[in-house]
């Protein structure tokens, strides 16, 4: 399987995942989603929130990339300015948000090249510090970040007594001959 074609997996099983957590997390009252875990973040809301803030402060690093430059939509999105931004205090509100990241994530990966992965992609961390790193270790990174802390959301789903489900890669990968 080639860099692009493990992308190109990752994006769909990353929106698969996140509409696979939110919908669990609707069954929980808006306090049992607030309520302090413990978690890094705090509470299952915090968390989610810390997903879509860290998204957005990616997708908008990309968005500035000029190799990239009008292929990424952010219009009427939140800038956030660090990765415990909250994006919204109300599951409901957090959801469409989340839903539009994952449906850019997936056609932004779909519209990358080999090359693309292979080059260089220059940012500035939220600090003002520069980085230069290769496209393709910021995408794993992406998507590792979202399966980290998704996985921290399910525990504490789980906790909550709700079952999130079917949550390996496994699940999406198609039987061969």
């Amino acid at each position: 399987m080639s860099s692009l074609d493990h992308f190109r997996l990752m994006a769909p099983y990353n929106a698969w995942m996140n509409t696979k957590v939110y919908s669990a997390a609707e069954r929980l009252t808006a306090s049992e989603l607030s309520r302090d875990r413990g978690a890094f973040f705090g509470s299952i809301l915090g968390t989610l929130n810390h997903l879509v803030a860290a998204d957005l402060i990616w997708f908008g690093r990309l968005a500035a990339h000029p190799p990239f430059s009008g292929r990424i939509d952010l219009t009427g999105l939140p800038r956030p300015t660090s990765v415990s931004f909250v994006v919204s205090d109300d599951l409901s509100h957090l959801r469409p948000t989340r839903e539009r990241i994952d449906r850019m994530i997936v056609g932004f990966v779909d519209g990358l090249t080999d090359a693309d992965l292979a080059g260089a992609f220059a940012y500035s961390r939220t600090d003002g510090t520069q980085r230069r790193k290769l496209l393709s270790s910021v995408l794993s990174h992406i998507f590792n970040h979202q399966t980290h802390h998704r996985g921290q959301v399910t525990t504490l789903l789980t906790q909550a007594g709700v079952d999130v489900g079917v949550t390996d890669l496994l699940a999406l990968l198609p039987d061969i001959d």
